[in-house]
């Protein structure tokens, strides 16, 4: 097991988070390089932003045995790693993606379906935008209007107006 601090531009206003590594990032060391990874690069290229303009990390640093969702106890554990990281990089909006990082910031659980491509504020005069996990795009293959995938796609071009009006000039 291979700890997955994160990666990407220090100096951005966005930070997405993720729930913890699978098994591509337990064997590399880098978050979202694995299908999800692959299907996150896909929607950010379509609304033209660039991977390398973001940091990209998860709630939890270590993949959980069987790959399942971290416990509570898990991303209690992993927490300081996390807000260490959201001091470090500042970003403006944090990007949650899927129930488990939404939870996690809200500190309750939540539904994605009926939180996700909302602004909502958090501390520090940081915002928490929530949308699905793209991996639950991997699980939803319909593209048509309405779909997850066009749900998610219009969350993107949210995402990329806010890293418009929030970047670091």
């Amino acid at each position: 097991m291979n700890p997955v601090p994160g990666e990407g531009s220090l100096d951005t206003p966005l930070m997405f988070v993720g729930e913890g590594p699978g098994e591509g990032e337990d064997n590399t060391g880098r978050p979202f390089v694995g299908r999800a990874g692959q299907m996150l690069n896909r929607l950010l290229k379509e609304v033209g932003l660039e991977r390398d303009r973001i940091y990209i990390t998860n709630v939890v640093k270590c993949r959980p045995p069987g790959n399942r969702v971290p416990t509570n106890q898990e991303m209690s554990a992993c927490s300081h790693f996390l807000m260490a990281q959201i001091q470090i990089v500042n970003p403006k909006v944090i990007v949650a993606l899927g129930a488990t990082a939404l939870s996690f910031f809200l500190e309750k659980k939540v539904s994605i379906t009926k939180m996700r491509g909302k602004l909502i504020e958090w501390v520090a005069g940081k915002y928490i935008f929530p949308t699905f996990h793209p991996s639950y795009l991997l699980r939803n293959r319909s593209t048509g209007p309405g779909s997850p995938y066009d749900l998610a796609l219009q969350d993107m071009r949210k995402i990329k107006e806010l890293y418009e009006k929030y970047r670091k000039i």
